[in-house]
């Protein structure tokens, strides 16, 4: 890995580190387990629009403090509309379809638990490195909104992906690595280092190279992305949308 550089910066609630050719973006929002308000949501699409127009072999995923990312933030739901919360869950959409699509290498580096679009984020990177006390659930299909649903049957298996959505249940490590849903077991103090490992492994090749063969070996496809956007919005403008994500919230809170 090319050490050559060292930039940080923390612009709101997404601080991003430049070493060389690695970005490390750290969603930084501990007090909310590093929930996706609308501000973070938008910062991480800037962040991955400005990665993809510089030199970059690859981009690094974190959430500071316990947890990963606690998914859709529902904080603002009582004082939302039906049309502002359809607005974030697409800005999310197009920030997996953008991840997915990435033309460096993804390494989401997991603790704690990642729940909801959390996970989904998770997923949409190609390599997965869980702290074995790390745990994943995707609960969306509670509150009725289809977000990332193919692209884990992609990665488990469609029965497998069923037994997961219609159960809302966790998913610890080991059963993630056992699935495909993360790639390696890391403790977090070593998941650096594996970052290394993996650019490494790709040392022989220059950027344009590593473009290539991501977006030729893609999972996705064109239609795939249009077909999810399309699934998703349905799913959104199903009447009652903010009353059922606070009544969600309701039972999580109970």
């Amino acid at each position: 890995m090319s050490v050559a550089t060292d930039d940080r910066a923390r612009t709101g609630v997404v601080s991003v580190e430049r070493s060389g050719d690695v970005v490390t973006v750290t969603i930084d929002r501990p007090r909310r387990a590093n929930a996706l308000d609308a501000l973070t949501v938008e910062q991480l699409l800037k962040v991955l629009d400005t990665a993809s127009t510089e030199e970059t072999r690859a981009l690094v995923l974190r959430g500071e403090g316990r947890h990963f990312c606690a998914g859709f933030d529902m904080a603002a739901v009582p004082d939302s509309t039906d049309g502002d919360l359809l607005l974030r869950f697409v800005r999310i959409e197009q920030l997996l379809q953008q991840l997915r699509r990435a033309p460096f290498l993804t390494v989401a580096c997991v603790s704690g638990k990642a729940v909801g679009a959390g996970a989904d984020i998770v997923a949409a990177c190609g390599h997965r490195l869980l702290d074995p006390e790390t745990s994943m659930k995707f609960p969306g299909f509670r509150f009725g909104v289809a977000l990332g649903t193919r692209h884990l049957a992609t990665i488990v298996g469609p029965r497998t992906a069923r037994d997961i959505l219609l159960e809302s249940r966790e998913v610890d490590a080991t059963e993630a690595l056992r699935l495909g849903l993360a790639t390696a077991i890391v403790p977090r103090e070593n998941q650096r280092a594996e970052v290394d490992k993996i650019v490494a492994a790709a040392d022989g090749l220059d950027s344009p190279s590593v473009a290539i063969v991501l977006n030729r070996t893609s999972i996705a496809s064109d239609a795939d992305d249009a077909a999810d956007m399309a699934t998703l919005v349905n799913s959104l403008t199903r009447p009652g949308l903010r009353r059922r994500l606070a009544h969600y919230l309701d039972g999580a809170r109970g």
